[in-house]
């Protein structure tokens, strides 16, 4: 095991994480972006352990993109970012329910990782989404159905251009 960021709380680190350091599990240290790609590139399962209610999840949707399944507390957003080829959802601070979900995670196929963060992290998709959401809270908030914008052709036209760029 490869553990990665910054030591916040040093005090934590030395009674806490030090005790468990050795050859199989190793703290390399707070990585700059290239580096931490290769890590999270090269590992078989990714584990994230959010402490609070993620808002979106970078990390999962990072280490998807790399093509690493994630095993992941189910707190916030991350349970809207997996699914049952890229990930595995553990109970929130449970360790021998994170420690099933990671070896889980293992026999995932990390094509199917890769193919998820391009499903809902695409900028396009992402951009398509918060159009359509945008839309339909105008149309809550006065009551009165918008008109149709452009960005719907526009979205269509970015979905085929999608489709076309897969193949």
């Amino acid at each position: 095991m490869r553990i990665a960021g910054p030591i916040s709380d040093p005090a934590y680190y030395a009674a806490q994480v030090a005790p468990h350091l050795g050859e199989a599990v190793r703290y390399v240290g707070h990585l700059d972006h290239a580096a931490l790609s290769l890590l999270i590139g090269g590992a078989r399962a990714f584990l994230c352990t959010p402490c609070w209610d993620e808002p979106y999840g970078l990390v999962v949707a990072e280490a998807l993109a790399c093509g690493t399944p994630v095993a992941a507390f189910a707190r916030g957003a991350i349970p809207s970012l997996l699914d049952a080829g890229s990930g595995v959802l553990a109970t929130p601070d449970d360790v021998d329910s994170l420690a099933d979900a990671a070896r889980r995670a293992l026999h995932l196929d990390r094509s199917d990782s890769r193919a998820r963060a391009v499903a809902i992290c695409d900028v396009e998709t992402m951009i398509d989404g918060y159009e359509a959401l945008y839309e339909e809270m105008c149309a809550q908030h006065t009551g009165v159905q918008q008109p149709t914008p452009i960005w719907p052709a526009l979205a269509a036209s970015r979905s085929a251009q999608r489709s076309a760029r897969a193949l």
